[in-house]
């Protein structure tokens, strides 16, 4: 196999996030399904924003985030992910760029505005997020960017962008050209919602098409539509060639064939915000398996990355992940 340019590209939706504090009774009052991510159109992003409190913005979505860990450790990541043209389109744009990702996809010149996603963050450290996903659901097979992909030793495809019949053929398209230059294909599935949207193809994407699967225990029960972890792990053997399963503050278990690993959370002093604990650990885990490390040693890294970001708001690192690394000793 030829060297890489990068460790890993990623496929999303590119949203601006919106983080504000929130009481419980502002989510009652609205009728926000706590703790879940709802989409909303365009009218609701309106009225919802001009409700909330003061907030902070920055370059968001899930797989943008998991590449902003990978390049807070000293990996080199890649992206693609659709915006407009417009403020938040500029905001998304610079804000990923100067955190070190190649970001690849120009800016649409017509069509929906970009994505935004408001956080609702409450005491309890959940997040309720309502999502308007503007211009990101239009990314298609012609915004693969054949030459990063196969310049990518892992290509991440975040499962939220899912549900539009362009994005579905971005995904095989991406896969396909990445596996034809003999590198690997991760998914996230992104949420419990999106898996029983979608179960049947997100199986038959993962079987045809996928090498590594993120999910959470949610996730992984509602995959396989059962109600027991253990029977959810035992099925997903034999579909992948590793999964990477978090439980939360259980930790995490990787499936890699019949070897599973069973890795402890990294501790943390008080859990701020959720927000993005998911993402970054699939950070730490793809910047360790781009780095030669071992199954167990990604989930630890993962786990460290993952209770950096709960420790405060925002999706985004506020500590060199590469610091925390070298002084974890993992």
């Amino acid at each position: 196999m030829t060297s890489a340019t990068y460790d890993v590209i990623g496929v999303g939706n590119a949203i601006v996030d919106v983080l504000s504090p929130t009481e419980d009774d502002f989510l009652t009052r609205h009728g926000l399904d706590k703790g879940m991510m709802t989409l909303i159109d365009t009218d609701q992003a309106a009225a919802l924003y001009d409700a909330m409190g003061p907030g902070i913005e920055v370059s968001g979505g899930s797989a943008a985030n998991t590449l902003a860990g990978i390049a807070s450790f000293g990996g080199n990541g890649a992206y693609l992910g659709k915006v407009r043209n417009d403020t938040l389109g500029g905001v998304f744009s610079h804000d990923i760029r100067a955190i070190g990702v190649d970001y690849r996809t120009p800016p649409a010149t017509d069509g929906a505005t970009t994505a935004r996603c408001l956080i609702f963050v409450t005491p309890d450290a959940q997040r309720t997020m309502q999502t308007y996903l503007g211009i990101s659901v239009e990314l298609g097979p012609d915004d693969i960017d054949e030459g990063a992909i196969r310049d990518s030793q892992i290509t991440y495809l975040e499962g939220y962008l899912f549900d539009p019949p362009a994005a579905k053929k971005a995904f095989v398209k991406a896969a396909e050209i990445a596996h034809a230059a003999g590198r690997k294909v991760a998914l996230t599935l992104s949420d419990p919602f999106c898996v029983d949207r979608h179960r049947a193809e997100f199986m038959h994407l993962i079987s045809g098409h996928v090498d590594i699967v993120f999910a959470n225990e949610a996730e992984t029960k509602s995959l396989f539509e059962v109600d027991n972890f253990d029977t959810a792990l035992q099925q997903i053997r034999g579909h992948c060639e590793i999964a990477a399963l978090t439980r939360s503050e259980k930790g995490a278990v990787i499936v890699a064939g019949d070897d599973i690993h069973v890795v402890d959370a990294a501790p943390v002093d008080r859990v701020i915000d959720t927000t993005g604990a998911g993402d970054l650990f699939a950070a730490g885990f793809l910047y360790g398996l781009t780095n030669g490390r071992t199954l167990v040693d990604c989930g630890r890294i993962g786990g460290l990355a993952a209770a950096e970001i709960i420790g405060h708001y925002g999706a985004r690192p506020e500590m060199s992940l590469a610091k925390l690394l070298a002084d974890s000793g993992i």
